[in-house]
């Protein structure tokens, strides 16, 4: 009779019998433990994802508030907000629409939908495609009338897209308010957009001169236009500050909401 231990058989006999610390264990257990973890966080992330669009909603919800001049910390956002009139835009003609539902309408999806968007050969705001179609914001005063207009703008600074809201009072001309909510801009230069000092220029600018023609423009200096249409650049943040005024120029112009203002001002728009 032979003495020799039996040799394990197969391949999973033969993993078995290698010592705890060899390679080939030491190996699997990580794999096996990075893939219990990530089953964990992608079980997270999922559970997580509703609670993440309120906070992104919410989050959209205090910008525009901001920007119209209408936040204060600790107020209930989802009932100060209830004061705005969403409306879908249809940049084209200028008008409203309701074809779709304004509360749910998406911009950025309809940016990337084929057919709500056009591919853009003119682009200097470098967004590549714009929607046929955008959610615009509309305050009314007590009477009823159109108080303050809440537009969303967005286009590419020095690193990343700018998306943000302006705000223009009833005559559709004078700006009231300017708000970036996302941007990747280098924080102490082209993340200034954010200070409020440099917010706090934009107000009672206007957009246009008295024959109609876009004037506003974010620059070193003042031009010809003067100074009711000069935002002054940014220090040590040219190609943001290039950025910024590449799209406000594009959407206040005619490729942007210019139909929509001459309604607004004619008093199409109510």
């Amino acid at each position: 009779m032979s003495d020799a231990t039996p040799q394990p058989k197969g391949p999973l006999g033969r993993f078995l019998a290698l010592p705890t610390d060899s390679v080939p264990k030491t190996v699997f257990v990580a794999v096996m433990l990075c893939l219990v973890a990530s089953m964990f966080v992608s079980a997270a992330a999922v559970a997580l994802r509703p609670l993440q669009e309120v906070n992104k909603l919410i989050d959209k919800q205090v910008n525009i508030l901001q920007v119209a001049g209408m936040y204060e910390p600790g107020v209930d956002v989802v009932e100060a907000f209830g004061v705005f009139e969403p409306q879908v835009l249809e940049i084209a003609t200028g008008t409203f629409t309701d074809q779709f539902d304004a509360a749910s309408f998406d911009d950025r999806a309809a940016a990337s939908d084929p057919a709500l968007s056009v591919a853009l050969d003119n682009d200097p705001a470098g967004i590549g495609r714009q929607a046929k179609f955008v959610t615009v914001y509309l305050l009314r005063d007590d009477a009823g009338g159109i108080d303050k207009v809440i537009m969303p703008i967005h286009g590419y600074g020095l690193w990343s897209t700018l998306y943000g809201f302006i705000a223009l009072e009833e005559n559709g001309n004078d700006i009231f308010g300017l708000q970036f909510y996302q941007h990747g801009e280098t924080p102490g230069l082209g993340a200034e957009i954010d200070n409020p000092r440099w917010k706090a220029l934009w107000p009672g600018k206007r957009v246009a001169d008295d024959n109609g023609e876009l004037q506003i423009h974010v620059a070193k200096a003042p031009n010809a236009s003067g100074a009711d249409y000069h935002i002054d650049a940014l220090a040590g943040a040219t190609l943001t500050s290039v950025g910024v005024n590449n799209l406000v120029q594009f959407w206040l112009g005619e490729t942007g909401y210019a139909s929509f203002l001459a309604n607004l001002k004619s008093g199409d728009i109510s």
